[in-house]
């Protein structure tokens, strides 16, 4: 009974230790934490794009968290310099991914600025990007004889056109792109401020 406690004991202190470091030290350095000038809180139709983009499963193909140099070349992939916690500010919850089936899309507003192309890439894929794998999502759109007024109709490329049909984007999948094209964060990041040392001399007044 007495090695019970003892292994009971030790568990717990383990589990308390792993706590604190993973989850209690990173909150307190990061509360504290301001939005980076260059980042704009989401508009109400950029939330619901976020949503779709959540429902639909993106972020288990796509990460939004380019990396350092010197752990990748994801710089000079284009996907833009490495995150910092800053850039998260507005995300609940963050969508950081742990996968890269797709690329990168921490900057894909900055990329791919066009609403034609987003439209045209979810409803077909292989139109913009031969050989990609990226599944197609025809029922965020409708298909009609012809198109009424206010409808968004999508520009697709010769021979991917639907025979004596317009395809015309429902709200969510105008809101997905909304939300991926806001998906911008090529502004300049301050470096994170420098502790004083103990000791050192008082800067001028």
């Amino acid at each position: 009974m007495q090695d019970e406690l003892k292994l009971l004991g030790g568990a717990m202190v383990t589990l308390a230790l792993a706590t604190s470091a993973l989850v209690i030290v990173p909150h307190v350095q990061l509360r504290a934490g301001e939005a980076p000038a260059g980042l704009k809180p989401y508009t109400a139709q950029q939330l619901r794009g976020r949503e779709v983009y959540i429902r639909n499963g993106c972020v288990y193909c796509h990460s939004q968290q380019p990396r350092d140099k010197a752990q990748a070349p994801d710089d000079q992939r284009g996907w833009g310099r490495a995150s910092v916690a800053a850039d998260y500010y507005y995300d609940t919850p963050h969508l950081l991914g742990t996968m890269r089936t797709g690329p990168d899309l921490f900057n894909i507003g900055a990329r791919q600025p066009s609403s034609d192309w987003h439209l045209g890439h979810m409803f077909q894929p292989r139109a913009y990007v031969p050989g990609s794998i990226m599944p197609s999502y025809p029922y965020l759109f409708d298909y009609k004889e012809a198109a009424e007024p206010g409808d968004r109709v999508v520009n697709l490329p010769p021979g991917f056109k639907p025979l004596g049909k317009v395809v015309v984007a429902k709200p969510e999948v105008l809101d997905l792109v909304a939300y991926l094209q806001s998906l911008d964060h090529t502004y300049p990041v301050l470096p994170a401020p420098q502790a004083k040392k103990e000791g050192a001399p008082n800067a001028a007044k």
